[in-house]
């Protein structure tokens, strides 16, 4: 039975040298293509039960719209059955709709709320 002696690896080619003897090593920089992140609407549904009050109230507080906006929102709800009151990334998208349930849950409201993304 015959042995098969290992081969040794090739070297690479002699690399050009720094002036102090080191050799240099050149990286080529590729520009990265970076998407900006998927975007999600948060929406507050119409119901019959809910004040009008309350929602301006939750609109204000956990969107940071002033008194006009949040009432224009509002009768945007009330009138169409759906309206949006901001546009995030989906945590704090998810975080907002969390909020808003939580405020309607212990006002003893049935306001809806959902995120939905953006395409």
């Amino acid at each position: 039975m015959a042995t098969k002696k290992p081969t040794n690896p090739t070297l690479p080619t002699e690399t050009p040298s720094t002036p102090d003897g080191g050799a240099t090593v050149v990286l080529e920089r590729r520009a990265q293509k970076i998407e900006p992140p998927q975007m999600y609407q948060v929406a507050m549904l119409n119901d019959d039960y809910t004040p009008m009050e309350f929602v301006v109230m939750v609109i204000q507080e956990f969107f940071s719209k002033d008194r006009e906006a949040a009432t224009q929102i509002m009768l945007k709800i009330h009138l169409d059955g759906k309206g949006v009151c901001g546009v995030y990334s989906r945590d704090v998208a998810a975080t907002k709709v969390d909020q808003v349930l939580d405020a309607a849950k212990q006002a003893g409201h049935p306001l809806q709320c959902v995120s939905e993304p953006i395409e």
